[in-house]
């Protein structure tokens, strides 16, 4: 939630954003709201150092004896709470919808971030390793999966609805494969692995940022005010709610979870396959470091690069975009994704994302520290898709798979999968 005088001051600049990340709300009627509550706030302070004033002339006249003057106050001071009642009824109805509105202002978009209005408005920046040239008819991940026995997408749907899976045998190691790799590869690097809830209280959602915009995206426990994380950057950021932390050094965290998303809205999108699906996992990196531009950009260069270098050493072909002002979410202030190769779709698909988001999650989770002069500022957060599976499985299993059937594992997963260097088609 953005500081309210700052929005007074880029009002035009903020209402630009919001149509273009496609918030719908009026700045203008934003601020008078804010300027309606301001109003009521003064008159209610007003009425109630009136009442003091007059409570404290009754008391005299009591001790005066004088009782007639004490009644008349008396009577006054009726007629203040009555006021006073009503008035302070139109302040907390008029603050509830004030922090309605200033829960969908968005958060400010990086200078170099590309305009547009879709993700057919991203920029390239940066493309690694070429597609592979098949000499023959490649089979997609469902066909892959069902030829080595890895993946049921029937059963799975037969079991919990649509978009939903097993995985077996083979097709579970190499799932777990690709975290542990990712783990490994972050816990190296210096971050803190973490296990996290999977169910959380809304104001985890409201002050990371996925609510009320992402709610229908979230499934909540029935009968729980609780609901299931779609990422744990929820968790993670909220690990330090209402802290004040040595961000000295930045605080680098990761987390391996289970994710759920209700994917409402996206019927006919994407939905072939292990592409969108309702549960998956992910392994996350999130940082909180001091309120400084240069530093954070460094880390949203860093995190980037981990998940680069994983992919790398998945050996896949990928391209990294600059996400556009339309495609981005209300919390995000820049955003890269990274899309890999997927032989299926004759094209990239996203597989990771970046995202940079200065104070706005601080601020909404009260996430602080000291600066050199031992004045509180709020934090700035980053957060990052180290991987996600079972997307991930999409390009492993076709890009490395060959004329015979076969699925060749990279070299960086083999140690996790008991040195198994290709997967054989069961009929041979």
């Amino acid at each position: 939630m953005l500081d309210i005088k700052w929005i007074r001051e880029h009002q035009e600049q903020v209402q630009l954003i919001a149509e273009q990340k496609g918030i719908d709300i009026s700045i203008p009627e934003l601020l008078r709201r804010d300027d309606q509550r301001r109003a009521l706030l003064l008159e209610v302070e007003r009425l109630r150092q009136e009442r003091n004033r007059l409570t404290q002339r009754i008391q005299g006249f009591i001790r005066e004896r004088a009782e007639e003057e004490a009644e008349t106050c008396k009577g006054e001071v009726k007629k203040l709470n009555r006021r006073l009642t009503g008035l302070e009824h139109e302040l907390q109805e008029a603050e509830r919808e004030y922090r309605e509105l200033m829960l969908l202002v968005p958060n400010p978009i990086s200078p170099d971030t590309p305009i547009g209005l879709s993700d057919h408005d991203n920029v390239e920046i940066k493309r690694a390793c070429e597609p592979p040239a098949f000499g023959f008819e490649p089979r997609d991940h469902v066909a892959l999966g069902e030829l080595h026995r890895l993946i049921d997408i029937p059963r799975g749907v037969k079991t919990a609805g649509s978009r939903n899976y097993y995985l077996t045998g083979t097709g579970v190691l190499l799932h777990r494969a690709v975290q542990q790799l990712a783990v490994d590869l972050l816990v190296a690097k210096g971050f803190t692995l973490l296990e996290v809830p999977l169910m959380v209280r809304p104001a985890a959602m409201y002050n990371t940022g996925f609510f009320p915009l992402g709610q229908g995206q979230t499934y909540r426990i029935a009968d729980e005010d609780r609901w299931l994380a779609g990422t744990s950057e929820v968790p993670l950021v909220s690990y330090f709610e209402d802290d004040i932390v040595d961000v000295t050094r930045p605080l680098k965290l990761a987390a391996a979870s289970l994710c759920f998303r209700n994917e409402v809205g996206s019927a006919g999108k994407d939905v072939h396959g292990l592409y969108r699906v309702r549960q998956f996992s992910k392994v996350e990196q999130v940082i909180l470091c001091q309120n400084d531009p240069e530093v954070s950009e460094q880390l949203f260069q860093e995190i980037t690069e981990n998940a680069e270098e994983l992919l790398q050493l998945l050996e896949l072909p990928y391209r990294v975009m600059a996400v556009c002002s339309g495609d981005m979410s209300q919390k995000t202030y820049k955003q890269y994704d990274i899309e890999t190769w997927m032989p299926s779709r004759a094209s990239y698909g996203e597989t990771h994302s970046s995202s940079q988001l200065l104070d706005f999650q601080a601020r909404r989770s009260n996430i602080r520290f000291k600066d050199h002069s031992g004045k509180l500022q709020y934090c700035y957060t980053l957060n990052n898709t180290a991987v996600a599976s079972p997307r991930i499985l999409i390009p492993l299993l076709e890009n490395h798979q060959e004329e015979d059937g076969s699925i060749r594992i990279p070299r960086a997963l083999r140690k996790y999968m008991n040195g198994l260097e290709r997967i054989i088609p069961a009929y041979r």
